[in-house]
């Protein structure tokens, strides 16, 4: 029986980055995947939510082509046709991971694997009735949606969806409820919103998107009460009656609230029981325990991705902390760092942000200040976005030295200008070093320059 350099369970973003990696790297890798390739954010979240959000954002183009000069007649949806494309979509991405895997000589095996134990010649793992040994192990089992036992939420049956089956919804749904204003409960609300459906969002926290800068979600916020979402915040779920969702308000009154569906998104929670870590004594809690290497308390035992303890679930740090491990198996020196970590919010507009937010700032105690621009300070994103809702550009920087902290945007297309934030932020550079930048004109990314020169 032949015995892998590398045993890596899980197939999604953090799983086939390292295996990838690893194989190109002259690894014998095998790979342990029970669903599909791509893990949740392939199939079940990042790229089929977007696919769904850019057909509602084509939509929303015809319905406002008049701002520019270009008129369509009476645009309209066809939701299966939104469905099929985003289902072709997810279908090439999955079949290029698996292109992937095949010429970097990974062998994947399309089987739950579970872990046995460690012999004498490494870590034995067992799939599909067979027994495959490694002298290193990646867990990267990922996570899954949290639904708390509400009461009735059995009897509710297929009234009841989190992220996984409303991507599987062939009609529309007239009226949806969402329970979590976080970002899967905001983008799934701002796809349907758009396209016709009434939205009600019913969130504990006292604002939408609880991690993100309170100017900047509370401004977006806004933008999609105009539009029709209906916010209820400050409200806590008791129960699940039928279709409908019952709820004490902030003032302690009992609430219902009716939808077709009923999109439960409070939350994902590491998938890490009922995978054999108590046979290695892998130490874990709400996930699995790693130093900076992704190292595990035992030896030849690495994790990354959503099952890692106490780090952001998000597919861009599955795909570094992948890698890292993998790193670190090959005898090069390699860290994770997670102070320079984007959260992007697909949302039109979209919302980006990186480091620090103004209240993490003030409660960690630094001295800092805040620089505050509109997007509109860039000409392109005038060009592009007539009679758009209110923008912002928002930096955080240290007093004394002006390093950058933190920059938070709200606007089109800040998911593509983030990425300028995190290099400044990895690199400790201050405002001053980023007005020595130069930034191709016209472009939106130009905000963050005009922001550099907001430094007094």
């Amino acid at each position: 029986m032949a015995i892998f350099d590398l045993a890596i369970i899980g197939g999604g973003p953090a799983g086939y980055m390292a295996a990838e990696h690893a194989g190109k790297e002259g690894l014998n890798v095998v790979l342990f995947e029970k669903r599909a390739l791509g893990g949740v954010c392939l199939n079940e979240g990042c790229i089929p939510t977007k696919t769904l959000l850019y057909s509602a954002k084509i939509y929303n183009y015809g319905k406002t082509g008049s701002h520019y000069g270009v008129y369509c007649d009476n645009p309209s949806v066809k939701y299966d046709e939104i469905v099929a494309r985003k289902d072709k979509v997810v279908k090439k991405l999955v079949s290029g991971v698996g292109y992937s895997m095949k010429t970097s000589k990974v062998n994947v095996v399309p089987a739950e694997a579970f872990i046995e134990g460690r012999g004498a010649d490494g870590i034995t793992v067992t799939a599909a009735g067979e027994r495959y040994t490694a002298r290193n192990l990646l867990i990267a089992t990922g996570s899954e949606a949290l639904v708390p036992p509400f009461p009735g939420l059995k009897e509710a049956g297929d009234v009841i969806v989190t992220n996984r089956e409303i991507l599987s919804l062939t009609e529309q749904p007239k009226e949806l409820v969402v329970i979590g204003g976080g970002v899967i409960g905001s983008e799934f609300a701002a796809f349907y919103n758009t396209i016709g459906t009434k939205v009600t969002v019913i969130e504990m926290m006292p604002k939408i998107l609880g991690p993100l800068d309170n100017e900047i979600s509370s401004a977006l916020q806004k933008i999609y009460t105009k539009r029709g979402v209906d916010f209820r915040l400050g409200c806590k779920v008791t129960a699940i009656e039928g279709n409908s969702v019952v709820y004490e308000d902030k003032e302690g009154k009992v609430q219902k609230v009716s939808g077709d569906k009923i999109l439960v998104s409070i939350g994902r929670r590491s998938n890490i029981k009922g995978i054999g870590l108590e046979n290695l004594g892998v130490e874990a809690e709400r996930g699995i325990k790693a130093d900076d290497r992704m190292k595990t308390n035992i030896p030849n035992v690495y994790v990354a991705g959503d099952c890692v303890g106490g780090t952001p679930m998000l597919a861009h740090v599955a795909y570094r902390e992948g890698v890292v491990a993998v790193n670190n198996i090959l005898g090069r020196e390699d860290h994770m760092r997670y102070d320079a970590v984007p959260s992007v919010v697909y949302t039109n507009p979209e919302v980006a942000g990186v480091g620090l937010t103004e209240e993490q700032a003030k409660a960690s105690g630094k001295d800092y200040e805040v620089v505050k621009l509109p997007m509109t300070f860039a000409g392109r994103y005038v060009a592009e976005n007539e009679g758009t809702d209110p923008s912002l550009c928002k930096v955080i920087v240290g007093k004394r030295y002006h390093e950058v902290l933190g920059v938070h945007m709200l606007g089109n297309p800040s998911s593509e200008i983030i990425y300028g934030a995190c290099l400044a932020i990895e690199s400790e550079m201050t405002l001053e070093q980023l007005q020595e930048v130069i930034f191709p004109h016209p472009t939106v990314s130009e905000i963050i320059r005009e922001a550099a020169f907001q430094v007094k």
